[in-house]
């Protein structure tokens, strides 16, 4: 364990638990944005399979430890086709490079992730969407960018959105379903053998930060979750969007 953190660096470490703290905090408020803010920095540092796996292992742990304050609020009949339809579609998004380059694919998502926000801002939420076809095809898109870019986000974040007009519900909705796919991703990674001690030691480092940033997030949606919730999950998807597209251009 003195190696690896020697070999990593105090400076290096500090930046990392800083990246952590933050992304933890936007997830604990708004539901999403974890994985999407702090993987680039880790990337910068890590190997992308290190990075990934700290990650995961950050949000399955946390999206554990803290169920009880969110899992009563979580729609359970109207995410459990769509965990399915994730599934099958990660299993077929690799498939997709095929067709699309990568960068033509992230430029594709930024644009279509901006533009809905433009949306979402204007109109208001209709629970009467929740579940069906928008679902699935919510989750089976979800699945398709997981496989093939590995960033399942932006569509299960934008039905959201779309659908759920309580805070705490939209909130626990995205916390619920990206457990699953944390789940998923760490079995993925175990059974390959790219879980190792390195990854294990940086997750046991970062976890203060991560539990830190949690509790943080949670205590301003507390205070201003309902107030502000929604704008600030828009904006910060429309970074994401924002993000994507830029990584594909530049």
């Amino acid at each position: 364990m003195a190696d690896i953190l020697s070999e990593i660096g105090l400076l290096t470490m500090v930046g990392l638990a800083a990246t952590i703290l933050l992304a933890a905090i936007l997830r604990a408020f708004t539901g999403f944005g974890f994985a999407l803010a702090a993987l680039p920095i880790l990337s910068l540092v890590l190997a992308p399979t290190t990075a990934a796996s700290v990650i995961v292992l950050l949000t399955l742990t946390v999206s554990l430890q803290t169920i009880r304050s969110y899992w009563k609020d979580v729609p359970i009949k109207d995410m459990a086709g769509m965990i399915v339809t994730s599934a099958i579609g990660t299993l077929f998004g690799t498939y997709l490079l095929l067709i699309f380059s990568p960068d033509m694919f992230r430029l594709l998502i930024g644009g279509t992730v901006m533009l809905a926000c433009f949306l979402l801002a204007k109109y208001k939420p209709a629970p009467h969407r929740a579940g069906g076809m928008f679902g699935l095809g919510s989750g089976l898109v979800s699945g398709l960018l997981n496989g093939a870019l590995a960033i399942p986000g932006p569509p299960v974040i934008i039905y959201s959105m779309a659908v759920y007009d309580r805070a705490r519900v939209a909130r626990a909705f995205l916390m619920g379903f990206f457990l699953f796919s944390a789940a998923f991703a760490a079995t993925s990674y175990t059974v390959e053998g790219i879980i190792g001690l390195k990854e294990l030691t940086l997750f046991a480092v970062c976890y203060p930060a991560m539990l830190i940033g949690n509790r943080t997030g949670d205590w301003l949606f507390e205070k201003h979750g309902d107030a502000s919730h929604r704008p600030i999950a828009i904006w910060a998807l429309f970074g994401i969007g924002l993000s994507v597209a830029a990584a594909a251009i530049f």
